[in-house]
């Protein structure tokens, strides 16, 4: 591994009600890639702001090529090599693709933008990425994973020496995971500093040189990461051992009645002929990659995309199912995948966003009743563990799997009798996982029915009663917990019906 490229000694930042970093160290190195880990909450996002400059530290040092450093903003960062390619893409999808890699530093003929000379030098950065990327296209028009490699080019085209990559496979397909690594693989070659933060264990220890570990906005320590078993890490993270042990029998009681009954379901082309049985008490797993059409289901049964024809059961009653007000009404409540676009209000307290889907429940005349807002969110709270300095904290200040929390709460709230977990642990860490877990289990045991789509197979295997496959918007296949596995989910799943 190669020599220091930067160090940060005793990085100590607060804000108001949180300590975030308590006196955290961090060394990067050379053409190495270094995994970042913790659970949400532990500091790590909040230690890559300071050292990119969106944060000021409040104490301890920053030196960077040997000599000390404190970067006053995310450009003055870039300008230096030092980049972050977030989680949430921040390209403008109506410019194209070499727009997107050159904005604020266009070349220009005379006073006009030279786009034949962009075009040329963003191929150059594709060709050493090898990547397949036609710079004129318009951005929107490329798959996440492309746009994920157009944020890469961009980092490249700044010279950069140290990258941070913050959960870039959250919304990546295997292949596209793969072409990532072959890239990272590649700029570690060049003698480049990755930083890698994920939640995916698989990952870290096939990418990975090193992994230091965070906890509580503290630094815990550092391993080799092919000297490090999965539990050694874990154990670091969260100072406990969570075992993920697949469910090895359906747990659902014995002639639980069929609460929602779905036939022949289509919404577009994504899903086609759908049908499906969901019990009271169950955890219906829906599997599938990419693209297989299972969160179109989701949003058709909520109502968040028209259905073209179809019928839809709850409790044996036929019903119609137009809005996602309609659903609500229904007892169904669907926690998205991209729970800052759909779940919750970020710009709005942990007291209101709990109470969103409910707020007729807290109305004193034409007011809402903040004590009463104020004491279920509190309840809410301690019953999920969200970190959270109280119930007034804007949701956009807590972590990821604390926002989670909070768009549970919110569905709790309203005490629907259906829920729809999209990729509820995506972006979340083993800690927090565990906890949805715990709680999803308790959920069907009271009672609650509950969809679970994930694209983790571990997840599917940990968690579901039943398991629903998809390909290509067709059901292909559906498994008893009892007789699943990996091999046989994947076979279904990538496969069309016959």
């Amino acid at each position: 591994m190669g020599e220091v490229i930067l160090e940060m000694k005793g990085i100590d930042k607060s804000f108001p009600g949180v300590h975030a970093l308590d006196h955290v160290d961090l060394e990067i190195r050379k053409g190495e890639v270094l995994a970042l880990m913790g659970e949400n909450g532990a500091g790590k996002s909040t230690l890559m702001k300071v050292l990119t400059g969106i944060y000021t530290k409040d104490s301890g040092t920053i030196t960077y090529e040997g000599k000390e450093v404190e970067f006053h903003s995310a450009r003055e960062a870039q300008d230096n090599g030092v980049i972050i390619v977030h989680q949430e893409l921040n390209m403008l999808g109506h410019l194209t693709v070499a727009q997107n890699i050159f904005i604020g530093r266009e070349f220009k003929k005379g006073i006009k933008i030279d786009d034949k000379k962009m075009n040329e030098e963003a191929q150059k950065l594709f060709d050493r990425m090898n990547v397949d990327i036609d710079p004129r296209e318009t951005m929107s028009k490329l798959t996440v994973g492309k746009q994920q490699m157009c944020e890469i080019a961009k980092a490249i085209s700044h010279d950069a020496k140290i990258i941070i990559f913050d959960e870039p496979s959250a919304a990546l397909t295997e292949t596209e995971i793969e072409q990532l690594f072959k890239i990272i693989r590649d700029l570690r070659s060049q003698g480049m500093g990755i930083v890698y933060i994920s939640h995916r264990m698989d990952e870290i220890k096939v990418i990975t040189d090193r992994v230091t570990v965070m906890r509580d906005g503290t630094y815990v320590g550092t391993l080799i990461t092919k000297e490090s078993t999965k539990d050694d890490i874990i154990n670091m993270m969260v100072g406990r051992v969570i075992y993920e042990d697949p469910k090895e029998k359906n747990m659902t009681p014995p002639g639980a009645p069929v609460v929602l009954k779905v036939e022949h379901l289509n919404a577009g082309k994504m899903v086609q002929d759908v049908s499906f049985e969901l019990h009271k008490g169950e955890i219906l797993g829906f599997s599938g990659l990419m693209g297989a059409g299972r969160t179109e289901t989701a949003r058709a049964l909520f109502g968040a995309d028209p259905i073209d024809s179809g019928d839809i059961y709850i409790n044996g009653k036929k019903v119609t199912i137009k809005s996602p007000q309609d659903a609500v009404k229904c007892g169904i409540g669907y926690l998205s995948e991209d729970r800052k676009r759909y779940g919750i209000v970020v710009q709005k307290s942990v007291a209101e966003n709990t109470t969103m889907a409910t707020l007729e429940k807290f109305m004193s005349g034409p007011f809402i009743n903040k004590k009463k807002e104020n004491k279920i969110a509190q309840e809410y709270v301690e019953q999920l563990a969200t970190k959270t300095p109280g119930t007034d904290q804007l949701v956009v200040n807590l972590s990821g799997g604390n926002q989670q929390k909070v768009v549970i709460a919110k569905w709790l709230t309203r005490d629907c009798d259906i829920l729809i977990f999209d990729e509820p642990t995506r972006g979340i860490d083993v800690g927090a996982k565990n906890e949805i877990y715990k709680l999803m289990n308790q959920l069907a045991a009271e009672g609650k029915a509950i969809i679970m789509i994930s694209s983790e197979m571990t997840e599917i295997l940990r968690m579901s009663d039943r398991i629903v496959v998809m390909c290509e918007g067709k059901k292909t296949g559906e498994l008893d917990i009892s007789e699943a596995t990996q091999e046989n989910i994947m076979n279904m799943a990538t496969r069309e019906i016959e």
